[in-house]
């Protein structure tokens, strides 16, 4: 892509050579290191939970918590896609997890590390952050498609 392509194409918001990405999708191998990313922080939060000897009866509770944040999507797309996002994000759990284990609160760090478990698998299989334009639009590429 030259400069003056490049220019033209963000100047008009597309980019004719990158398909899924002009539509906010990551594609080819960014898109296969989010993947490993998500599986990476599933790992680890297992590990951490295994390390802290949490409960495993728990664990098998409360692992799709985060998916009742889906029943923001009655209110419509734009309600679900915030609230599937924010219960889909790194940043809540891993402060809550970070104060339960460095705070001495074990229940926070067993939720936030659950939290992040759920969040690592999403990511893994390819369920990505929501668009507002419709549940399968993610920012890993279309919910159900490859």
């Amino acid at each position: 892509m030259t400069a003056s392509t490049f220019h033209s194409a963000f100047a008009s918001g597309s980019v004719p050579s990158m398909r899924g990405a002009e539509r906010g999708f990551v594609t080819g191998g960014v898109r296969l290191l989010l993947r490993l990313e998500g599986f990476a922080a599933f790992a680890a939060a297992l590990a951490a939970y295994w390390h802290n000897d949490f409960s495993w009866l728990a664990f098998a509770l409360f692992f799709l918590t985060p998916d009742f944040a889906m029943l923001a999507y009655l209110a419509g797309p734009r309600a679900g896609a915030f609230g599937y996002n924010f219960a889909h994000t790194y940043v809540l759990p891993l402060a809550i997890a970070l104060f339960g284990l460095f705070g001495g609160v074990p229940f926070a760090a067993a939720g936030g590390l659950i939290w992040i478990a759920h969040i690592g698998v999403d990511r893994a299989l390819g369920y990505g952050l929501k668009y507002p334009t419709a549940f399968g639009d993610t920012h890993l590429g279309g919910v159900g498609r490859p």
